[in-house]
């Protein structure tokens, strides 16, 4: 492990930063960074990682020329396979996409601040274990909010309580449905979670 934790942090002056994205589902966000670091000389996107082997995050990968790794959810239990991939792969910082499952500790231990996460509302409302895509537009709307957005933040131990890096707002209205707030939402994702992960990245 301290090995690893080492190896993470040795300097990557003038290197190109090797990025890996995890993601559960559809994979919309990924697909969006992915061709946002496309020409770009300092970041690469190296990996994208999916706990579900039948996730259509894999076909826009393949279809990108991204490579891809199915790990089941009992590798995440201990972590220790992730890591290894990670290690095999030179990453340098890891991008949750819509991935559902809790990091494990020896990731978030060592990838300290270079793990981040981005949420469809704006933390700390609307967040925690079982807050996530639709469920929360429908908790911003069942609460009457007048206002949703995004947070990006780095991850630690719980769900949706690491530091927040970026906050982005939209309005809601009285009449929107959930699905209009949704809409909103991944208008403010798309544009900001590539910028911000570029603001981080590039200090590191």
């Amino acid at each position: 492990m301290h090995i690893f934790h080492g190896f993470v942090h040795q300097s990557n002056i003038n290197m190109r930063k090797n990025i890996a994205i995890f993601a559960s589902g559809s994979g919309t966000n990924a697909e969006n960074i992915i061709n946002y670091f496309k020409e770009n000389d300092e970041v690469t996107i190296k990996l994208v990682v999916s706990n579900k082997s039948d996730a259509f995050v894999l076909e826009r990968a393949k279809r990108l020329n991204v490579s891809s790794a199915i790990c089941p959810k009992a590798d995440w239990i201990t972590g220790e396979k992730i890591l290894d991939l990670m290690k095999e792969n030179e990453i340098d910082f890891i991008v949750l996409a819509g991935f559902l499952l809790k990091v494990p500790h020896i990731l978030v231990e060592a990838y300290p601040q270079r793990i981040v996460n981005i949420h469809p509302a704006l933390l700390p409302k609307h967040g925690g274990k079982s807050m996530y895509g639709n469920k929360v537009h429908e908790a911003v709307v069942a609460d009457g909010d007048k206002e949703s957005g995004i947070t990006i933040h780095f991850i630690d131990e719980h769900y949706d309580q690491g530091q927040t890096i970026y906050q982005a707002k939209c309005e809601v209205l009285p009449t929107d449905t959930p699905e209009d707030v949704a809409t909103k939402v991944h208008a403010l994702e798309y544009k900001w979670f590539p910028l911000i992960i570029e603001r981080v990245v590039s200090k590191l």
